[in-house]
């Protein structure tokens, strides 16, 4: 069984920064893709960012490109989403996911969520 428990969310004023994280439980997930999703309310869920199984490689959505940045540290099983400038636009409920780089969008696992609000 995998879980993947995410924490960090809170409520933050616009430019402020918070700090995700998401930690892995049960078989290890050190070779997966691992995925940082958002669904605003009233919206679908959307990508924000992924990391390579390494680290070495990310992709970011257009709209978080240069304000956050994803990380991870297999060695404690946990993937990280720095979230700088955040913007009210930012609130979502933000989803950590274990998926494939080549097809991002269809996880394998998803986390229960943490809630972002960013007001202005």
């Amino acid at each position: 069984q995998v879980q993947l428990v995410e924490s960090g969310g809170g409520l933050v004023q616009a430019g402020g920064s918070l700090r995700l994280s998401c930690v892995q439980s049960g078989r290890t997930l050190s070779r997966y893709t691992m995925g940082w999703f958002r669904q605003a309310p009233g919206k679908e869920r959307e990508f924000v960012a992924i990391i390579n199984w390494s680290g070495v490689s990310t992709s970011y959505a257009d709209s978080v490109k240069g304000r956050f940045t994803i990380s991870r540290d297999n060695g404690k099983n946990t993937v990280y989403l720095q979230m700088n400038s955040l913007e009210p636009e930012d609130t979502a409920v933000y989803y950590c996911a274990a998926t494939d780089w080549g097809d991002p969008e269809r996880p394998y696992y998803w986390g229960q969520g943490t809630q972002v609000t960013v007001s202005s």
